[in-house]
């Protein structure tokens, strides 16, 4: 009891602590309905992180090593779950304590939610957003996982409603429904279940909730079933693990831009660095594993194709896999060993590529690649910004390609390679303008891929550094 009580003092100086450092602004929709801003109309580039298990399996040292990790980064986004995959209703959590009594969701457990109070508060003190699951989807659409079923719509309401009043005044919520299911298959549709919670965290939170959907892995997108749901107001795909390299997650990027209303959309869970590949349920690892190269490809193809921002995943870092748990699917490492994989380094190095420039009225076009735009591994994806500021290519591998630039309307422009593996750029060079331009990836390692960034001359953006 003593060592509980210990704890307990702990997590609220912790807490009252983070509440103290908090000046986070909430994140909205951009004006054009294509990108994500704070209220303060400044930009915001999604980069999360999937850390699923975080409360559920950490305590908060290791919560607090973790956060700091992915601050430094550049990570602004950390999607985690309140009632957990991994049995999360009946396990309890490092301290003791389950999120329901007796697996009701109208009777939470006031002390498994402080320490997800802290949390949210600690993350705020140090710039992070949360990307907050109310639950996995397997309490509301048992096709697979251990569950069990506990939501309809009268208590998802109430749950709901109840979830939103708690952190309604939290800045950096961003609120995640579904957890790795479709709204629907087949007969069986719960798309009321997850209105009815929607509703409840609106209430809840006097409409100050900005709502995405996790939907399952393959070509799903929440697109699919809820894109006329008043309450949606982020969409996200996950390309997923199962399908092999280059699963083409741009066409589903594109599929989404392409419908009314408009919404942004983002990859929520392209395939995790060191995860087996292998199609969905065996996992195999015969195949090897995804690398930091697959990881880049899909979270810049993603974007570059008009994704609001992306989120990375590592597969031992979901699952917080360490010596206290077993291994889910072949994880190679510890979480701790995982934390400073390449591919983590590499998604923040996109993100300050991304904020180097205009974002909000970025308009992506394939058509800017003349010949050379290639299929599957060879893809290259493009997008320009209205202004005629600037133009970005996404060159997976090295090759030539020819470019059309004629949205730049200078007679000059200032080209520059841009490394997605080191984050370094090259000096720019100057050119006059032609309608078509030739360009040549550089000589590097095999595996490497490029950016091609092209400046209006008469702008003065810089090179990230």
């Amino acid at each position: 009891m003593k060592k509980y009580l210990i704890i307990i003092f702990c997590l609220c100086i912790a807490d009252l602590h983070a509440q103290n450092k908090s000046g986070l602004k909430r994140i909205v929709v951009s004006p054009n309905g294509r990108y994500l801003q704070h209220t303060d109309g400044t930009p915001f580039f999604w980069l999360g992180d999937t850390a699923w298990e975080l409360f559920h399996r950490l305590d908060l040292k290791e919560i607090n090593t973790y956060l700091d990790n992915r601050k430094e980064k550049g990570f602004n986004v950390i999607q985690a779950v309140v009632l957990a995959e991994n049995d999360g209703l009946r396990t309890p959590d490092r301290y003791g304590e389950v999120p329901l009594i007796d697996l009701d969701p109208t009777r939470p457990n006031e002390k498994y939610f402080h320490l997800i109070d802290t949390v949210i508060r600690l993350a705020a003190s140090k710039g992070l957003y949360v990307g907050l699951l109310p639950t996995w989807g397997d309490k509301v659409f048992p096709l697979w996982g251990v569950g069990p079923q506990v939501f309809d719509e009268e208590n998802a309401n109430t749950y709901g409603k109840w979830i939103g009043s708690r952190y309604k005044d939290e800045p950096n919520i961003i609120w995640i429904l579904g957890g790795d299911r479709p709204a629907a298959q087949d007969s069986l549709d719960f798309r009321p279940v997850w209105r009815s919670m929607a509703k409840g965290i609106l209430e809840g939170t006097d409409n100050k909730a900005l709502i995405s959907y996790h939907p399952s892995g393959g070509k799903l997108s929440s697109s699919q079933f809820l894109q006329e749901e008043d309450w949606l107001d982020v969409n996200m795909i996950q390309s997923g693990h199962g399908s092999g390299h280059d699963y083409p997650t741009w066409e589903l990027i594109k599929r989404d831009w392409q419908l009314k209303p408009v919404k942004p959309t983002l990859d929520g869970e392209p395939n995790y660095e060191d995860h087996p590949v292998s199609p969905w349920p065996k996992w195999d690892p015969a195949n090897g594993y995804y690398d930091d190269y697959d990881v880049r490809k899909q979270c810049y193809r993603s974007v570059f194709a008009g994704a609001c921002g992306v989120t990375y995943g590592h597969h031992s870092i979901w699952q917080f896999y360490s010596q206290r748990t077993n291994k889910i699917n072949h994880a190679k490492m510890y979480w701790t060993e995982a934390l400073d994989r390449p591919g983590a380094f590499q998604v923040g190095y996109l993100k300050k590529l991304m904020e180097s420039r205009p974002m909000l009225e970025r308009i992506p076009d394939q058509s800017i690649v003349v010949s050379g735009q290639g299929k599957m591994g060879e893809f290259v994806t493009s997008f320009k910004d209205r202004s005629g500021s600037y133009i970005m290519i996404y060159v997976p591998t090295k090759k030539t390609i020819s470019i059309n630039t004629s949205s730049l309307h200078s007679r000059k422009i200032k080209f520059w390679w841009f490394n997605p593996k080191t984050g370094q750029a090259s000096d720019y060079k100057k050119s006059r303008r032609k309608e078509i331009m030739i360009f040549t990836a550089p000589d590097f390692l095999e595996n490497q891929d490029w950016v091609l960034v092209i400046d209006n001359d008469d702008y003065s953006y810089p090179i990230p550094e």
